[in-house]
């Protein structure tokens, strides 16, 4: 069957996907989830975090295993995986971005997410003292991210989430045909808090239709959702072998 590699987004770290990583191991599956630097486990200081980082942090862990695998980015995510496939695209053979941002030529992922019509993230960014990084107040963790995850989530990402580094949204990213070669599929969340859904269809709307898939959740389908995520996960494995 299949391997996974499966990448954060804001804030969060592997820890993230410890209901999904089982559930696909149940469908057959292999499935990994790293830390980026300066996130869950990992100890960069966050002033030090970079887009470029968090890409050569993948590429290190693609040529620790050796093997092609699907590699997955959940909402920032989008944007490191996109650059380490551009950097390494021999060790992957499809891209899966979960209610992600898509890089465009020219824009950073700031650039990205002020094309929305909607911005409901902005209003709940807490700035650290030196402006080099961000946080969510716990009173929005639920509204943006966890809305319809079970019960203990929210504690659970209290414990766990770390400061994000303002720089890996800041720049842009130029591909070429190595990273364009790379079959990829999207999937929309279609209650989504954080990226709103109508910008999901925007960044996958010229996508071949079998390429795109919904699910029925919010920003989180690995805590609301992990085995219709794994279904949904398995399926684009299927299509592709």
């Amino acid at each position: 069957m299949a391997r996974f590699l499966l990448i954060h987004g804001s804030a969060h770290g592997a820890w993230c996907y410890r209901e999904l990583i089982p559930a696909l191991t149940a469908l057959g599956h292999q499935a990994t989830a790293i830390d980026l630097p300066s996130h869950g486990d990992d100890p960069t200081p966050y002033q030090e975090a970079t887009l470029s980082g968090y890409a050569d942090r993948i590429v290190s862990e693609l040529q620790a295993i050796g093997e092609e695998v699907i590699l997955l980015g959940h909402s920032m995510g989008g944007y490191p995986i996109s650059l380490a496939a551009e950097r390494l695209p021999e060790r992957v053979k499809h891209l899966v971005y979960l209610c992600a941002y898509v890089p465009k030529p020219g824009f950073s992922l700031n650039d990205r997410r002020r094309e929305a019509e909607e911005q409901p993230l902005m209003e709940a960014i807490q700035l650290t003292e030196d402006g080099l990084g961000w946080t969510v107040g716990d009173d929005d963790l639920n509204r943006l991210f966890y809305h319809d995850c079970p019960p203990g989530t929210v504690d659970l990402a209290k414990a766990h989430l770390t400061i994000q580094a303002r720089e890996p949204s800041t720049v842009s990213i130029e591909t070429t045909a190595r990273y364009a070669a790379i079959p990829r599929s999207y999937i929309r969340c279609i209650n989504d808090g954080t990226i709103p859904p109508s910008y999901q269809v925007t960044m996958s709307e010229d996508w071949p239709s079998e390429r795109v898939f919904s699910m029925d959740c919010g920003h989180s389908p690995f805590f609301a959702d992990p085995t219709g995520l794994a279904g949904r996960l398995d399926q684009i494995a299927r299509d592709i072998t």
